[in-house]
């Protein structure tokens, strides 16, 4: 087996001589993005049939050589379940299988590759189901360039960042999670400093006042609670370009990011599945990476939505990473695509920040459904809620909060009894309870509205 020393450089290497290349991706007219995708999904499904068992016996109507994507509607739906039951039979590299992936997730103390040529990661749960996913090379390499290169491409027109500015993520501290396993592939030597997001928040400013980062990135629920230290006067860094990513960015903490530190903002979606997105500053919402990924935007049902209509959920069919195929695999982050150019050129689609998870909505007995938003419109706006968890119970919600300042909780708590009685919720009953801190998920992510099971 190779030094992990050696395949990392060689993978950090790779990603450096085509990031010229992504750069002009950025660049395409919406109809060589088509033909790129047209022509990887006609190779991706036909390796697919041939590679994978079970997409083999799912597929076998294909035909790969005239294959488009209005073809897709014939193709049922991959959920995480559909994945995580089936795991042995979708991988299309016989040397692995489950039991030898979770084996090596289980072993891991740092970022390593598994059999030379893969990374695996597991999904943080947020939705609710943990899901094991494993890249190839290429793979792995795709998906980081995807990732930041919208970035990038603002860095590179900005003459007063360096070739190699530093960068502190604050996000992941553990090498299962895509986040901190790729600032370990790709970041080492050039400036990258993972801060894990489960320290004490004082660790976290004492380690940024140190470093005094170029660039600040890391899930969004983090970075709210820094530009807080920030206004307070305890962190004193001035980065000068924030990467939110990995939680959706709510309004209030853009709001609370642009108040803090008046520099643009390159806000990035990204999954573990390597569905990606990324702001471009100079607009509002995120492009699409819909030259590797094909991206479906559907309602409740499955039904296509157009530009404007919020989807409840779309379904991703990854084209560049083929040791684990997700074909029409679902994702049920609500997602609405923007209909108008972009002023940047770029000619993939664009969607609004992304707000919430379908499976964030809380329904009662009798078919009352509350929608993130209720609560997320109250306590967003509360200017002295640095964090807040809400979570669901038969009657309505028990919500706890972090705070800086004092908080008339019990008028909180009529407000959103008020709203849920609107909603038609008999006799709602909401408690507010102000605690020291929170319990993370073992990512460091925090889940922010917990419906009843």
């Amino acid at each position: 087996m190779a030094e992990y020393e050696t395949l990392r450089a060689r993978h950090a290497q790779q990603a450096g001589e085509l990031i010229a290349e992504h750069q002009q991706r950025i660049m395409w007219n919406a109809d060589r993005l088509r033909a790129e995708r047209e022509a990887r999904l006609r190779a991706f499904i036909r390796m697919a049939k041939e590679a994978s068992p079970w997409h083999g016996q799912r597929l076998a109507h294909i035909d790969p050589d005239t294959m488009t994507e209005a073809d897709f509607s014939s193709i049922p739906p991959m959920t995480k379940d559909d994945l995580m039951e089936n795991f042995d039979g979708i991988l299309t590299d016989r040397r692995l299988s489950r039991s030898i992936v979770e084996a090596h997730l289980d072993s891991l103390e740092d970022d390593s590759y598994l059999l030379d040529e893969f990374h695996a990661v597991a999904s943080g749960g947020s939705s609710g189901t943990r899901g094991v996913f494993v890249y190839d090379w290429d793979g792995w390499l795709h998906c980081r360039l995807m990732l930041m290169r919208f970035g990038m491409h603002h860095q590179l027109r900005d003459p007063e960042f360096g070739l190699r500015p530093v960068v502190a993520w604050v996000a992941a501290g553990k090498a299962t999670h895509m986040t901190y396993a790729m600032a370990r592939t790709f970041g080492a030597g050039v400036g990258v400093v993972s801060i894990p997001a489960t320290l004490p928040l004082r660790e976290i400013v004492a380690r940024l006042n140190e470093l005094r980062p170029e660039v600040l990135a890391g899930y969004p629920s983090m970075l709210y609670p820094l530009a807080g230290e920030a206004r307070a006067g305890r962190l004193k860094i001035k980065p000068r370009l924030l990467r939110p990513g990995s939680e959706p960015l709510l309004p209030e903490m853009r709001a609370a990011l642009e108040e803090a530190w008046s520099c643009p903002i390159i806000n990035i979606y990204g999954t573990s599945e390597g569905a990606s997105a990324s702001s471009c500053g100079q607009s509002r919402g995120m492009h699409l990476n819909e030259d590797l990924v094909i991206f479906e935007m559907v309602d409740a049902a499955g039904n296509a939505v157009p530009p404007g209509v919020r989807a409840a959920k779309m379904y991703i069919t990854n084209l560049f990473n083929r040791a684990e195929p997700l074909i029409r695999y679902e994702l049920t982050d609500e997602t609405t695509v923007i209909d108008e150019p972009c002023p940047c050129g770029s000619a993939m689609r664009r969607i609004d920040d992304i707000e919430g998870r379908s499976d964030d909505v809380f329904t009662y007995t009798g078919g009352v459904v509350a929608h993130p938003l209720i609560f997320r419109s109250r306590l967003g706006h509360e200017p002295e809620i640095v964090e807040y968890q809400v979570s669901q119970t038969p009657r309505g919600a028990s919500i706890t909060i972090r705070t800086q300042g004092d908080v008339d909780t019990t008028s909180l708590a009529n407000a959103l009894e008020a709203e849920l009685l609107r909603l038609g919720l008999p006799e709602p009953s909401v408690t507010v309870e102000i605690v020291d801190g929170f319990d993370r998920q073992k990512t460091g992510k925090l889940k922010r509205f917990l419906p009843l099971s």
